[in-house]
């Protein structure tokens, strides 16, 4: 075949240009390829089966004769070597310049390319930098570089500017084939593209060749190309493969690297992989994208079930793999670089954008039309963090916590009040939850509370620290409240500052002070939730189609969590969200209302059963329940102020400035409807908490009749109140730009409104943790009675009260968070009762062979111990005293003990635990954010194909 010819120059330079249904980008290609200040020698066009008339552009430009048409099925790498075996060497040093239809060359990109190649003999290929071909100032590529499993790595943040950052002439990996510079003996000696890398990769495999074969690699950044990247962008039909383009890369990724490492790092990248895969696949699967799932799995099947294929490959690359293993190590990803990744793609996720790669292909890509400017920069993830108002307003709470809770911080047991001893690890945790039959205290088939699993799980992630998860949920729930207020309120509330006022009044109630000094973890949970229900229930009813049902779905997953820790956040939520259903009657919400509430029956539902086979349960919550933790009487303007009482609580007016912020909301003739829903909310809180407060309610095991804590409800009362008074925040402003009298009325009302985190801050700060909870909580067991119990032997605690005696029955160690609140055998307890009273009585009797029948060895006294007790018990010849003081008394049975043995468990319950795990896992599915459907725009649009297929052109 003939071919363009330009005037001679040395060295030569052939450039080849391949397109494939690019007619949109060809003619500026061609332009530029044609202006360059330094002319090419030879000039050929491949077109591969184009149907958009880039056959006729080719031709058209460049002549008939040096347009070669080959069927549309060929890659590019084969195209390149069609043109390379019908077009002879050119003599001397010869380049070859390769080009894609969509990339189009400064015009002196080839000058300034063979001027780095002049200077350095040993450079084999040369690329040029890329930048973007609609936003020409962002850069796509500087040289590329890949990690151990395969993931491509430009090195550039995401949508970074050109501003000459890193202009020079750098060792790279790999260049792009959009602009490729290679000598032809040194892609002769290589052996050119891979052909079973049709597409993606085959550029990352040949320059690994050529670095193994001694040359380098090399980008030259005064050299510099526009590319469109139409196929990875999918802005044109591929057809060199029938596999989807991401299966295809992710295949060819796992291919080039383990086709190209030595023999040992191969064994570790093929470890990483398999396990990276794994992982992808289970991220894929959670934000319901099960094409990209399955595009992970085959990908990886692929390489791993051709070995035949790949030993093949790698037989091919063993000349100079181990002599430049060390020069290519260097410009590998670091395995850090990993971690970054993965944050990302974990904060897409969070942000609902699905999971996108953080150095891949797509890094660099410019953003559709209607994103904002803020994408216009990235300013790294720590000014991203620190930068936004939420953290700031949680790293200022978390200062107010720290600085309130000094007594508590660096103790070595955490406990006291409804709070018990914090021992133990996960392992325990999951232990308890797990088996069917439980042999703390008397025994009980019951099953064990759900939060137990939550803090399980917790724990699990918190390396196994179980204080350490109490210590979050508990110490930490006022910074995570005001965190949780802060961006739940997004979408309702639009100013800044209100936003921060509402959350920090929310995080600092004397419900969330109140819950730490009394040691309330169930409370604590719930306040940190709360906020977030209001938002999921908020888009629930509002929203369309797909937000809805998963807002529907993730509501009912937290609402679960809430209820297992406080019963009584469901009838509440279930009476608002019936009230909503009727109040918005549009299409879809009655059914996801019913989805809401029907996953915490689901999940719940054993336990369930049994709390509403004892209906006082519901005022109860996760700990113990005792009546110095309660107000007896509680006054109504403590409830009106949303003082629950018990410890820990401020002065009444410190919720002052909230309560006169929600009655100016009263006289705004703006969103009425919302201030409405918003005080009903409240009102229905309060008047719950006026009956919680009034409902006597007996602990679980029978030891203890006291009201019910009012702060769940009251909880629900200040969400309303602080709804309400942030929308007073606009009739704010406009007050304050009227000026006169209604300005200084606005500066008044913020005056006061701002009082009321700042009153509460101070005062918590000063006054500290006032309640019973310690840092520093004594093991209830006595050090005696824990080395002489190695057989789990129980041990009889007794406690004197102004009303009674009261007793508890351990087993050879302080109970685990969660065994108080697992229900004894009632008949059981009550012949341990009526033993107990016996020995304390001194009437004697059979009560301590009752005592041996079920398991007891040791009788413990807690103080005070009383003269009449101890003498009691020193009568009783059934019992000896090991240790008496004021302190403690500590007595041992001397008849033998015969525990009856456990009962088998129930085979049931394993399989519902199974069933349970099932339904959590398709419920988080359901509920996480999905993937983001990305508009096919970017400026370009839809390749046309409907065309029909020309005949080829001979060859």
């Amino acid at each position: 075949m003939s071919i363009t010819d330009s005037p001679r120059l040395h060295p030569t330079v052939t450039a080849i240009v391949v397109s494939h249904d690019g007619a949109r980008w060809l003619e500026e290609t061609l332009a530029a390829l044609l202006g360059q200040t330094r002319p090419v020698d030879r000039a050929v066009g491949v077109d591969n089966g184009s149907r958009d008339g880039s056959a006729a552009l080719l031709t058209g430009v460049l002549g008939p004769n040096a347009v070669l048409t080959l069927p549309r099925s060929t890659s590019f790498g084969q195209a390149v070597a069609e043109v390379l075996d019908r077009l002879g060497p050119a003599g001397g040093r010869e380049w070859i310049w390769l080009l894609h239809d969509d990339c189009a060359p400064d015009a002196d990109a080839l000058q300034n390319l063979l001027r780095a190649a002049e200077q350095d003999p040993k450079a084999g290929v040369l690329g040029p930098k890329l930048r973007d071909w609609l936003d020409r100032r962002l850069l796509l590529e500087v040289g590329v570089t890949v990690d151990r499993t395969g993931r491509r790595d430009t090195g550039l943040e995401a949508r970074e500017f050109d501003q000459g950052q890193y202009d020079g002439v750098r060792d790279v990996l790999s260049v792009s084939t959009a602009g490729m510079l290679i000598r032809r003996d040194v892609w002769d000696e290589v052996g050119g593209l891979d052909p079973f890398l049709p597409l993606f990769r085959d550029d990352l495999d040949l320059c690994w060749r050529v670095r193994a074969a001694g040359h380098r690699v090399q980008n030259v950044t005064q050299a510099v190309a526009w590319h469109a990247e139409a196929a990875t962008r999918r802005r044109r039909r591929i057809t060199v493969s029938g596999d989807h383009p991401r299966r295809l890369d992710r295949r060819n990724a796992i291919f080039v690297v383990m086709a190209n490492l030595p023999f040992w790092p191969l064994m570790w990248a093929l470890v990483r992989n398999l396990l990276s895969s794994a992982f992808r696949t289970l991220l894929f699967l959670v934000a319901k994208q099960p094409a990209d799932a399955l595009d992970e799995i085959a990908a990886i099947g692929s390489v791993l079930g051709h070995p035949s294929r790949m030993i093949k490959a790698r037989r091919a690359r063993s000349k100079g793999r181990k002599q430049h293993h060390a020069a290519i190590k260097r410009l590998l990803t670091p395995p850090g670089a990993g971690y970054r990744r993965l944050s990302d793609r974990f904060q897409s996720y969070l942000a609902g954008t699905g999971f996108v790669e953080s150095a891949g292909r797509h890094h660099a890509m410019t953003a559709s039309q209607e994103d904002g400017e803020e994408l216009l920069t990235d300013a790294g993830a720590l000014q991203r963090i620190f930068g936004n108002p939420g953290v700031l307003l949680f790293l200022a709470l978390a200062v107010v916590t720290l600085v309130a809770e000094r007594g508590l911080i660096g103790g070595t047991r955490l406990g006291g009040g409804a709070l018990v001893p914090v021992i133990g690890g996960s392992s325990d945790l999951w232990d308890l939850y797990l088996e069917s039959y439980h042999q703390a205290g008397l025994g009980s088939d019951a099953w064990a509370p759900p939060y137990v699993a939550v803090l399980a799980a917790l724990s699990t992630v918190l390396f196994g620290k179980t204080w350490l998860a109490v210590s979050v949920l508990l110490l930490g729930c006022v910074p995570l409240a005001g965190f949780s207020a802060y961006a739940a309120t997004r979408s309702m509330i639009p100013g800044r500052w209100t936003r921060i006022w509402l959350a920090s009044s929310y995080a600092l109630l004397p419900v969330a002070t109140g819950a730490v000094a009394a040691g309330r973890l169930g409370t604590a949970v719930v306040f940190v939730l709360l906020p977030v229900y209001a938002a999921l229930a908020t888009a629930l009813l509002t929203g369309e189609g797909r937000r809805a049902r998963r807002a529907a779905w993730g509501l009912g997953l937290l609402l679960a969590v809430g209820t297992a820790f406080a019963p009584l956040v469901y009838p509440l939520t279930l009476v608002l969200g019936a009230l909503a259903a009727l109040a918005f009657p549009r299409r879809g919400v009655a059914v996801s209302v019913a989805i809401a509430f029907g996953v915490p029956v689901a999940l719940l539902f054993p336990w369930l059963a049994q709390v509403l086979g004892n209906p006082g349960q519901l005022l109860l919550e996760a700990g113990l329940h005792q009546l110095a933790l309660v107000d007896a009487a509680l006054p109504a303007q403590s409830l009106l102020t949303l003082s629950p009482g018990g410890p820990g609580m401020p002065p009444l007016w410190v919720t002052g400035g909230l309560i006169s912020a929600c009655l100016a909301a009263l006289v705004m003739r703006r969103n009425r409807m919302v201030i409405a829903i918003g005080w009903g909310v409240a009102l229905f809180g309060v008047l719950v908490a006026i009956l919680v407060s009034r409902t006597p309610v007996t602990s679980l095991n029978g030891d203890t009749v006291a009201p019910a804590w009012p702060g769940v409800p009251l909880a629900f009362a200040a969400t309303g109140m602080l709804v309400v008074a942030a929308l007073t925040a606009d009739r704010v402003v406009e007050f304050r730009a009227a000026g006169g009298l209604r300005r200084v009325t606005a500066f008044v009302v913020v005056a006061v409104a701002f009082s009321t985190p700042l009153l509460a801050a101070g005062m918590w700060i000063t006054r500290g943790v006032d309640g019973p909870i310690s840092g520093n909580v004594r093991d209830v067991i006595p050090a005696l009675v824990a080395v002489n119990s190695g057989n789990g032997e129980r041990t009889l605690l007794l406690r004197t009260r102004e009303d009674g005696l009261t007793f508890t029955v351990l087993r050879g160690r302080t109970p685990v968070v969660g065994e108080s609140d697992i229900p004894m055998p009632q008949g059981v307890r009550e012949r341990v009762g009526v033993a107990a009273a016996g020995l304390v009585s001194g009437r004697g009797g059979d009560d301590a062979r009752v005592l041996a029948a079920h398991g007891v060895q040791f009788v413990v006294v807690a103080a005070p111990v009383s003269p009449e007790i101890s003498h009691a018990l020193d009568s009783q010849p059934a019992l000896a005293r090991m240790s008496l003081s004021r302190a403690l008394g500590v007595w041992r049975l001397t008849q033998p003990v015969a525990a009856a043995p456990a009962p088998e468990g129930d085979p049931w319950h394993g399989r519902w635990l199974w069933v349970q795990a099932a339904i959590l896992l398709v419920v988080s599915v359901l509920a996480a954010p999905g993937s983001r459907t990305d508009a096919a725009a970017d400026g370009y649009a839809s390749p046309d194909l409907s065309e029909p297929s020309r005949e080829l052109a001979p060859r």
